[in-house]
């Protein structure tokens, strides 16, 4: 099976970066296959433009950046994003990514008169979230919560995709770096484990 990894960091030797890595090498372990995308080394435009709202109101055809991106999450079973948490939520880069990718027509279907038609329902995503506060103060403030209200529910959910792993791999910068490596490994074996016993049962 294929996964597509989603990186939305500027700096290649970042944790962000190295998570991506270990899900790429736990995937090869488990014998699958995989592309990641790392949007800011790709040059990747998060600007929502008049294109983009065309698209939305009247199903124009995409921009070709933006069919490329949906092209590739075609390909993949699984979609496997890895980014850091700015301001509680997405970093500018990813959500202009969700924002142009995750169109009306592609992700979903819908119009003033017609229900929401859910159009990625065979989609599994795995969201790995890096933060550098603890989960206590994730917690005691509801961003843990709302994070996942958001984003798990508000974007992926919204179009039908399963969210089977969401993440927060906190205190990122308080010597926890070794473990949530060793999770993004963990994680990259195990992402098609749920499809593999599916299809032996």
């Amino acid at each position: 099976m294929h996964a597509l990894i989603v990186v939305a960091h500027h700096d290649p030797q970042s944790l962000t970066h190295s998570l991506a890595t270990q899900v790429a090498a736990g995937l090869t372990e488990a014998g699958h296959t995989f592309e990641i995308a790392d949007l800011a080394a790709e040059g990747f435009d998060p600007r929502y433009t008049a294109a983009d709202h065309r698209v939305h109101r009247s199903h124009a055809t995409p921009p070709a950046d933006v069919l490329a991106e949906q092209a590739r999450i075609d390909r993949a079973d699984a979609l496997v994003i890895a980014f850091p948490i700015y301001w509680w939520s997405l970093p500018a880069l990813l959500k202009g990514w969700v924002d142009r990718v995750f169109v009306n027509g592609w992700a979903i279907d819908y119009g003033p008169e017609m229900p929401v038609v859910k159009k990625l329902r065979h989609l599994q995503v795995h969201l790995l979230a890096v933060g550098a506060a603890d989960a206590g103060a994730f917690d005691r403030h509801g961003y843990a919560k709302a994070m996942r209200t958001q984003i798990d529910y508000g974007i992926f959910d919204y179009c039908g995709a399963q969210v089977v792993t969401s993440e927060l791999l906190l205190e990122s910068e308080s010597g926890t770096a070794e473990a949530h490596l060793c999770a993004a490994a963990s994680l990259g074996q195990q992402v098609f484990a749920q499809s593999a016993a599916r299809e032996k049962a």
